[in-house]
Formats: structure tokens, C-alpha cells, sequence
């Protein structure tokens, strides 16, 4: 069992190594003197990291609140680690940001990669989200309750699917509902996406039952139809086409309030001076009125943090996260 579990660790290193320098050659050496700036995503384009990453950007360049333009990398691979890996190597590196959040956290477990995100250097909450429960279009599901059903039947007859490793929030949302309705979430069956592209590819092609990730990502799919959402995992429900009929878990009986975060993240090494900079970068985007449109066009919770507040949350979702994935004895 240990020489399997060193083989698999291996070749997980490998792996991010491999990828690491795929996604570094992307990049642009950028000049001391430069007041352009990079921002990392930590999946692929129209994600829920890629959203948030690009809204951030566009009133940053837009306000012309750091002085310059921003090229936006996405760095895909093994749920965030891979991009996590570059963050590190960056060290000293001031002038560029990632966006991260409660999926990283999970694949830095899932991929036995030794860091932690507050390894880094937090800057910023910007958001919390919700959680949708979506079905193709065609699904037997027709309610959660439905699903419910099927999960207290057979629970790993039903195929799911979430856009983050084990321990990120598409994967834990799924497993504390189980519990929220007397089902023992060892056993369900759940297969992790790279991000929400790759999910919706998965639920269209019916390779899963069910999907599990934030909504903002579907809102195409779920206006035209071909996708349907069961149910909202917040404390009300979110408006849009296709979106504004699904009840939340607590309007549809169930005892479950889950919600997803993002934030900003600079490399380790940076100096005080340029921490503080562009934690006010972010206190100045965060007061804009294009921020709160930005806020309101993608259903986002307004939550905003810096600092020793941010470092503080951090090290809660770590241990959130561990303690889940050791309750499914998946650590």
C-alpha cells in the first residue's frame, strides 16, 4: 500500500511538472518597469474561476486602477494545482495575481501537492456563490425530491458529475446533501471535471446523471433549455431565465445552506509595500459601480475580505475541506 501510494504520488509530481511547463511557456517575461500585470486562472475559459478572474480584470483595466493592462493566463490542469504549482514558482513576483478558491483547496489535497493556498499570498475574498443541482434536459429527474428518491434506492446507481476535484466545493456540496437527507455519502459516485466546460460536455453527452457546480456557468444552457436546474443551493433563489423556477434546498424541505468562494491570490515573497498596494487595488475595484453590476449580472454574494481576515478564512476551509475528505476516508 505505501510503495502504491508513493508510485501514485510520483506520478502526480510529474504530472504538474509536465503541465507546469506546458502553461509556463504561455506566459510573458514582463520588465521590472512594467505596470502591465498577469492574472492566472486556475481552469479552463468559462469557468467559475475564468468568470470571476475576467470580471475582476475588466474593471481593474477599465477604472485604470493599476496602471496598466493584465494579460489573463488560464492554466489548466489536476483542478487547480497545476496553476497553484506556477503561483509558488512565482516567488517575488509582483505583478501577478491568481484567482482561487474552495476547489483549489480540495485538488491541493486530492493531488498531494505541499501546498496550502495561504502558502501564497492572500489578498482577497471577492465573492461567494451558489451551487446549482442540474439535469440534461431529458433527465427522469424532474425535482430534487426525485433525486432524492433515487439516491435512497441506489445511491450509487446515479452518476455524478462536478466541475472540482475531492474536496472542492461541486464535490462537497453533493456529499453534505446526501447527509442532509439520511444517505451515506461513501457511497455515491462521483466523477470530478476540470471546470465547468468539460461538466457541461459530460451532462450533454449523458455521461452523468447529474451535475453539480455554480450556475453562472450554465445560464446558456439552462435559458435554451437543454439543460434544467432541480434545485439552488443558497438562501434565495436566483433570477434568470431557466434558473428563477428552481426552489432552494430549503424551500423544497431539505436543511442544507452551502455556498462556493473566490479570491485573489499573489505569488510568496512579495513585500509588505506591494502587498498592501494590491490589496487596495482591490478595496478600490471592489467599490465600483461596475464591481456591483458585475456582482448582480452573475448572482454573485457580495463578501469581500482582506488581509488578516482573509488569511483567517483561509485556514477555516482548509480544515473544512480536510475534515470532509477524512469523514469519506478519502485522506
Amino acid at each position: 500500500m505505501v510503495r502504491q501510494r508513493t508510485r501514485r504520488t510520483l506520478a502526480t509530481v510529474v504530472a504538474l511538472a509536465s503541465a507546469l511547463v506546458l502553461a509556463t511557456g504561455c506566459g510573458v517575461t514582463r520588465g521590472p518597469q512594467s505596470s502591465n500585470m498577469t492574472m492566472l486562472i486556475p481552469n479552463s475559459p468559462g469557468g467559475g474561476y475564468d468568470q470571476t478572474g475576467r470580471a475582476a480584470v475588466a474593471v481593474l483595466e477599465d477604472g485604470d486602477i493599476t496602471g496598466g493592462s493584465f494579460e489573463v493566463t488560464n492554466v489548466i490542469g489536476a483542478g487547480g494545482s497545476v496553476a497553484m504549482t506556477r503561483l509558488m514558482n512565482a516567488e517575488g513576483d509582483e505583478r501577478t495575481m491568481m484567482t482561487a478558491g474552495l476547489g483549489v483547496v480540495g485538488s491541493l489535497y486530492s493531488f498531494a501537492v505541499p501546498y496550502k493556498l495561504d502558502d501564497a499570498t492572500p489578498l482577497a475574498q471577492l465573492i461567494e456563490d451558489q451551487e446549482g443541482v442540474l439535469v440534461p434536459a431529458d433527465s427522469p429527474f424532474k425535482t430534487i425530491d426525485d433525486l432524492v428518491e433515487a439516491w435512497q434506492d441506489d445511491p450509487g446507481a446515479v452518476i455524478l458529475g462536478g466541475g472540482s476535484s475531492p474536496g472542492g466545493p461541486d464535490h462537497l456540496f453533493p456529499m453534505q446533501l446526501a447527509s442532509a437527507v439520511d444517505v451515506d455519502p461513501r457511497e455515491l459516485t462521483y466523477a470530478p471535471y476540470d471546470g465547468g466546460g468539460p461538466l457541461t460536455t459530460a451532462l450533454l453527452g449523458n455521461k452523468i446523471d447529474v451535475g453539480f457546480s455554480g450556475v453562472g456557468e450554465f445560464e446558456g444552457q439552462l435559458s435554451s433549455g437543454e439543460l434544467r436546474l432541480l434545485a439552488v443551493s443558497g438562501e434565495e433563489r436566483l433570477e434568470g431565465e431557466g434558473i428563477s423556477e428552481a426552489p432552494t434546498l430549503t424551500e423544497a424541505g431539505i436543511d442544507l445552506v452551502f455556498t462556493n468562494w473566490r479570491g485573489v491570490f499573489a505569488p510568496p515573497g512579495i513585500s509588505d509595500e506591494r502587498r498592501e498596494e494590491l490589496i487596495g487595488m482591490l478595496e478600490e475595484m471592489h467599490e465600483t459601480p461596475e464591481w456591483q453590476q458585475a456582482l448582480e449580472d452573475n448572482g454573485w454574494i457580495d463578501e469581500f475580505k482582506t488581509g488578516d481576515d482573509f488569511t483567517a478564512f483561509l485556514q477555516e476551509q482548509d480544515e473544512r475541506v480536510a475534515t470532509t475528505l477524512e469523514e469519506l476516508d478519502l485522506l
